[in-house]
């Protein structure tokens, strides 16, 4: 499977920005998140997110936010047949 591509844009004693992109079936890998986080799509599309409670898609609108608690765990996967894109915007202390 291929992985998705990660490019941290900025990382202080604050915040780490990193934009993900991900090719069409492109990964994550399984991971947890360590910190709280928001995600800003770049693009109209979907992800699919292999948790340990199963597997769902969601639906996700450029521009259109969404905040998630540190602890969260998954593999995240793009279903779609183009490449996806969001910002990853990690809150530190």
């Amino acid at each position: 499977m291929k992985e998705a591509i990660p490019t941290v844009q900025m990382d202080n004693e604050r915040v780490r920005v990193t934009e993900w992109r991900f090719a069409p079936g492109a990964s994550t890998g399984h991971h947890r998140h360590e910190l709280d986080y928001v995600v800003v799509p770049l693009h109209d599309g979907r992800l699919r997110l292999v948790e340990p409670a199963g597997t769902r898609e969601v639906t996700l609108k450029a521009g259109v936010s969404y905040a998630r608690s540190a602890g969260v765990e998954h593999e995240v996967i793009n279903p779609n047949d183009f490449e996806f894109a969001f910002v990853e915007i990690e809150l530190k202390g």
